[in-house]
């Protein structure tokens, strides 16, 4: 039960604290975040392995941290409202090519980063941007201003 109760506070602590961190952290990986990413999966392990390293004790901590993503994903699917607290909902960041440079800085993104998806599409101004929104999934979308 143990193992349990600590896959089951790691999974929530983490959750939260990847909420916190945003979006960004999921959508432009940089060498400090791969190494950051590293460190806190050793950490997670030991905390929900304690002492326990045997095959038993790995596949009750497995179960529960799926068993978890599955309860909260039938959550997220019947209560709009989890959905919206637990994912959030995309943020519009340029709109008719005039950046929304308040969202962008509450939510860490630079021009640089917008610009970069951008340019994948042959874009080279925000002019010629309609719409650029951050996704729930923390990568950027890009509507191209048809007319420009």
């Amino acid at each position: 039960m143990d193992m349990v109760l600590r896959a089951g506070c790691m999974y929530l602590f983490l959750m939260v604290v990847l909420k916190i961190a945003g979006r960004r952290t999921v959508m432009q990986m940089t060498s400090f975040d791969f190494i950051l990413l590293l460190i806190i999966s050793e950490a997670t392990q030991q905390a929900l392995l304690g002492s326990d390293f045997s095959l038993t004790g790995a596949f009750i901590t497995i179960g529960t941290l799926i068993a978890m993503d599955i309860l909260f994903s039938q959550l997220k699917h019947r209560l709009p409202v989890a959905d919206l607290l637990l994912d959030g909902s995309p943020v519009i960041l340029v709109e008719h090519g005039r950046t929304l440079d308040k969202r962008m800085q509450q939510l860490r993104i630079d021009l640089e980063d917008v610009m970069e998806v951008a340019r994948q599409q042959g874009l080279e101004q925000t002019s010629q941007i309609k719409y650029a929104i951050l996704e729930t999934n923390g990568r950027i979308s890009i509507i191209a201003d048809e007319q420009k």
